[in-house]
């Protein structure tokens, strides 16, 4: 039960992050979202299985046409529209940054958290960018730089999540690994 807790609470955590205005860039339609500091808390704080499963449920939400993506938008058309690979990865991203905070829990620092997380961003573009080229039909040159235009917000979101895996590791560890 504590486990069905711990997803809701970062599922709900990463929609109330939605919450916050859209800031439109004016190139391509790009949109950043404080959502993807969700993902990494969810993945960083409660682990790699539990903080994918808290994105697949903020997924969900958005299937069902929950307006909590930011701006207040939801539905199941931005889950096939040019943003979509991008929500689409957040649980590849919540994963990969709770399997890093995992390996390294004996021994986690603030730079190894800073690493997960950075490294969680970007895994995002991968799936993101695919996406969008294929859908929006831009040449790949064009959403090579374009992720350039994200990296300022997700290196702050990325300081900022591994500060607060840190604290909440030390003052109250929500992850348990086995000791080998």
């Amino acid at each position: 039960m504590r486990h069905l807790g711990l997803i809701a609470m970062f599922a709900a955590i990463t929609c109330a992050l939605g919450l916050t205005p859209m800031i439109l860039l004016p190139v391509l339609g790009i949109t950043i979202s404080l959502q993807t500091l969700g993902m990494l808390l969810a993945g960083g704080i409660i682990g790699s299985k539990r903080g994918a499963l808290a994105m697949c449920v903020v997924i969900l939400l958005v299937a069902i046409n929950m307006p909590v993506l930011t701006g207040g938008q939801g539905g199941f058309h931005k889950l096939i529209g040019p943003t979509a690979g991008f929500i689409w990865s957040w649980p590849l991203g919540a994963f990969l940054v709770g399997k890093l905070i995992e390996k390294w829990w004996k021994k986690l620092t603030y730079l190894k958290a800073l690493v997960a997380c950075s490294l969680g961003s970007v895994s995002i573009y991968l799936l993101g960018h695919t996406w969008f080229v294929y859908l929006i039909g831009i040449p790949w040159r064009t959403a090579l730089w374009s992720w350039t235009l994200y990296l300022p917000g997700d290196i702050i979101k990325s300081l900022v999540a591994a500060f607060l895996i840190i604290t909440i590791k030390k003052a109250y560890p929500l992850i348990t690994v086995r000791l080998s």
